[in-house]
């Protein structure tokens, strides 16, 4: 299983990064590797989605439906995968105010993926491209809160 921590800065406000974090299903627009992303159900802090993720280097696709919960208040999300490709996908979004009135945008990840006869070499090459995948989409994120501040 291989954990992925990651953080970026902003200088957009928190409030404004936390609700564009908040709006998956425009992630596409802003991840090359994320093909879809659909919301199956928003019940107050709960949503739950499906994705389809793109593995280039492979030529597949990988799928997967996750829970988020949002805490408004404290600016955290909490996710894990409810069903699909992966054996292990879950983690914690934070978003905190810097000193300058930035955001600091914390990812802590764990996945891990099981596919049989290429597993052991997929496994690596999936955790080391979900690695560059988080750190894309921290500053993508970052970016577009930015440029709509």
């Amino acid at each position: 299983m291989g954990r992925i921590v990651c953080e970026q800065t902003s200088t957009a406000p928190v409030d404004a990064v936390y609700a564009l974090a908040k709006q998956v299903e425009g992630f596409p627009e802003i991840m090359p590797d994320v093909e879809s992303v659909e919301v199956l159900s928003r019940d107050g802090s709960r949503t739950t989605t499906r994705w389809v993720g793109l593995v280039r280097q492979l030529g597949r696709r990988i799928r997967w439906t996750e829970q988020d919960e949002w805490d408004d208040e404290r600016k955290v999300c909490t996710f894990d995968q409810v069903e699909g490709d992966y054996e292990v996908y879950r983690g914690v979004w934070t978003f905190s105010e810097t000193d300058t009135g930035g955001t600091l945008i914390h990812l802590d990840l764990e996945v891990d993926i099981n596919v049989p006869l290429i597993g052991a070499l997929l496994r690596s090459v999936v955790t080391k491209l979900a690695k560059q995948n988080a750190e894309g989409m921290l500053a993508a994120l970052a970016r577009k809160a930015e440029a709509a501040g």
